[in-house]
């Protein structure tokens, strides 16, 4: 998780940290729908373009910094400190629910 010892929904994702799926989970296109869904054991989660497109970047190697740059580039109308909050944000709460793990 994103810090051992903190309970999850006061977990807190350093612009250092790498976040990835925890191995339970799976993003996966649906090409019923045309978008993304995030799988996992025995539930599925739809997602927009804006959290797929987070998502695909969470590799456990990117850190925050480095997907809030690349995000940038798609998202150029939006001001920096507001995209990456919004990216904190949907990092937490990916944290919070048992989907996603932050390395330092």
């Amino acid at each position: 998780m994103a810090h051992p010892g903190l309970p999850p929904e006061r977990a807190v994702i350093p612009p250092e940290g790498r976040p990835a799926l925890v191995a339970k989970a799976r993003l996966r296109y649906d090409q019923v729908s045309g978008g993304y869904m995030l799988l996992y054991p025995e539930r599925g989660l739809a997602l927009n373009p804006t959290a797929a497109g987070i998502l695909k970047l969470c590799d456990g190697e990117l850190t925050v910094d480095a997907i809030v740059e690349r995000l940038q580039r798609d998202y150029a109308e939006r001001p920096e400190p507001e995209l990456r909050q919004d990216v904190l944000e949907f990092l937490a709460e990916m944290v919070r629910r048992g989907l996603l793990q932050v390395a330092q």
